[in-house]
């Protein structure tokens, strides 16, 4: 038996609004999981990501907020995360307050919510750590990755008969 691990980039949606969908899948035989599960709880656990999504992209985005506190990487990783969240706070409320779209609110507030996980490593750490889980992967002769990419610019489901995600 295999366990596998599917997710899609983009949306099905013809024309939607992504020019392409894609759909991959990692597949590990169920005797080698508890081992891969301890891998990547190893590496998780040296970046402080513990129980945190590992989304790469959102885990790459470069965060501003950042930029903007002197001596971000001399902190650790408490202090670093109280700075971030101080200085997302107050934009929130800013951007509530004013009268620029809402739009850009729930924008930046769900950018703040998919990367609140990370805020606590800088983007060197966030890129060593997606690299080290990609050499773990990697490194895994028994899994097998699976991709299915379509440009939906020259996909037509009559054509075809069937549904982008189908």
């Amino acid at each position: 038996m295999y366990l596998c691990y599917i997710d899609e980039s983009g949306t099905p949606d013809i024309p939607g609004n992504t020019s392409h969908y894609v759909l991959a899948g990692l597949s590990i035989p169920v005797w080698h999981w508890r081992d891969c599960d301890r891998e990547l709880w190893t590496i998780k656990d040296r970046y402080n990501l513990g129980g945190a999504e590992i989304h790469t992209g959102w885990i790459l985005r470069a965060y501003l907020e950042q930029s903007k506190i002197n001596g971000f990487e001399s902190m650790n990783f408490a202090q670093r995360r109280y700075e971030v969240e101080k200085l997302r706070k107050a934009e929130l409320l800013k951007l509530q307050k004013s009268s620029v779209s809402q739009k850009l609110y729930k924008r930046t507030r769900k950018s703040y919510r998919k990367t609140e996980s990370y805020i606590h490593l800088s983007y060197t750490e966030r890129k060593d750590f997606i690299n080290k889980v990609a050499t773990c992967v990697g490194g895994w002769g028994f899994a097998r990755l699976f991709a299915e990419c379509i440009d939906k610019i020259h996909f037509d489901p009559v054509r075809a008969g069937l549904s982008a995600d189908e």
